[in-house]
């Protein structure tokens, strides 16, 4: 017997049109994308004040300690452009909950962990996670709700709370570090990790896009190896330097790699990556200055956290709480970005936030090793994170406004991935000065001078990264 046609469904079918979403539903998929975002950026910083512990729990070495960091950082940037891609391709909701189901999962083993293999192993596949879950949750969100101003507030709160968990980072790490064990570090994500699972299995809606294409796998591999390669090859750099063989061959490899995935993608009919989406001067330019942007909006964290411990003598919960301002700035910027876009343009308001970010950037060279909390912390601290804030949603904003629908998740994993790539070689970079100011010394005044050199370059690099988007990113009325 003929069978009769089935109606499609929601899951076969584009995204559903944000304007045919009930209220409580919208605010409910935020909630849930949001969350996940949290999550994702919490992980990058909050194992920083726990590292002594995992070390003397399970005798790392320091190389292995490094790579507690290293292994989350480098599976992050190196798969995320896939991650955007097989969003696109398999479904934004499927991809969040197999991304958050991985981490959740990952948090879990290490959390767990007895070994140091099993810790560095549970750390990059947390990374993994991260790398699917990120893309899926900016396109969940622009999804959610219709273009304009509503859109705009909608992804000014993703960013604020991705600012927010990079920024809550060293807290919680404090918090749960010295109250109860460096296990709960990772734990802490468990419990979370299945409510927002829960969530967003009974909320959000499917949708994607190019249904029934395959995955270019060749492409896949070609960007992520390269990924990896040249972060390894950048995080290489503060141990071994810049023109060691253990730093050249990775980096070089990495070029490599990246070069002949250029070169497939330009010949394969169904591309991971199409490269007109580069033809946007949009998308090409925001991306360029996500990149700028993050190189030092990652590192100034880290500074400021071994700052507070190596100099001033903080302990890991001190040091959490003396940010807590800064944390709030971070927030309170990227709220605000989406009230001030209208009357600045994004142009303005990225440049007038990288400015801002770069002032702090300039105060915070000024420190000395007794200086007092107001100002070698708090104030240019918050003068930073403030400006950091500002930037994060105009940026966000034009990428995914300039991406075809079928690029969303694409052009979301393009974003994250040019500021978690930015951030791992600026980290490295300016890791790099404040070594060649500290000459090896580990007094509080050589450890000073060393970042606050670092800082002084960062504000360099802000100032810098301010006239390229004065110059790139579109005027109001192009945009």
């Amino acid at each position: 017997m003929t069978r009769m046609a089935q109606p499609r469904t929601d899951t076969d079918s584009a995204p559903i049109s944000a304007n045919s979403a009930r209220p409580d539903r919208t605010w409910a998929v935020l909630v849930a994308a949001c969350a996940g975002q949290f999550l994702v950026v919490l992980d990058v910083s909050v194992v920083n004040v726990a590292l002594p512990s995992m070390r003397t729990d399970l005798g790392l070495s320091a190389i292995g300690l490094q790579w507690v960091l290293n292994a989350y950082s480098i599976a992050f940037a190196g798969f995320m452009l896939l991650g955007g891609r097989a969003a696109d391709l398999f479904g934004r909701k499927r991809m969040f909950l197999v991304g958050l189901g991985l981490f959740t999962a990952a948090s879990a083993a290490g959390g767990f962990a007895q070994e140091g293999w099993q810790l560095l192993a549970a750390r990059a596949a947390q990374g993994l996670g991260a790398a699917v879950l990120a893309p899926a949750t900016l396109t969940i969100v622009t999804g959610a709700v219709p273009p304009g101003r509503a859109r705009t507030r909608a992804i000014g709160t993703w960013s604020a709370v991705g600012a927010g968990g990079g920024a809550a980072g060293g807290l919680v790490g404090g918090v749960l570090t010295d109250l109860l064990s460096w296990r709960w570090v990772l734990l802490i994500n468990v419990p979370v990790g299945v409510l927002v699972l829960v969530g967003a299995a009974f909320w959000v809606r499917e949708s994607r896009e190019h249904a029934g294409r395959r995955l270019d796998l060749p492409g896949a591999v070609l960007a992520t190896g390269g990924l990896a390669a040249l972060a390894y090859g950048i995080v290489q750099t503060e141990e071994s330097g810049w023109t060691a063989p253990a730093t050249l061959l990775p980096l070089l490899s990495g070029v490599a790699l990246l070069a002949a995935f250029v070169a497939v993608e330009a010949r394969t009919r169904e591309a991971l990556m199409p490269l007109k989406v580069f033809r946007s001067r949009v998308v090409t330019a925001a991306n360029v200055s996500m990149l700028v942007s993050g190189s030092a909006s990652f590192a100034m964290w880290f500074f400021m956290t071994v700052y507070a411990q190596n100099a001033l003598g903080y302990t890991p919960l001190e040091a959490g709480l003396a940010l807590v301002p800064s944390s709030i700035s971070v927030v309170v910027g990227s709220k605000l970005a989406p009230r001030l876009m209208p009357r600045t343009g994004a142009r303005g308001l990225a440049v007038t936030g990288t400015v801002i970010a770069a002032a702090g950037m300039g105060w915070q060279s000024l420190m000395d090793a007794h200086g007092s909390y107001a100002t070698v912390i708090l104030g240019p601290g918050v003068l930073m994170l403030l400006g950091t804030g500002l930037v994060i949603t105009p940026l966000a904003s034009l990428a995914t406004s300039g991406a075809a629908p079928g690029d969303a998740g694409l052009v979301s994993g393009l974003v994250n991935t040019s500021r978690t790539m930015g951030g791992a070689l600026g980290l490295a970079v300016l890791s790099t000065v404040a070594a060649s100011r500290t000459a090896g010394g580990t007094g509080p005044e050589a450890l000073t001078a060393g970042y606050a050199l670092a800082f002084r370059t960062g504000a360099g690099i802000l100032l810098a990264g301010a006239v390229l988007m004065l110059l790139w990113l579109p005027r109001r009325e192009e945009a």
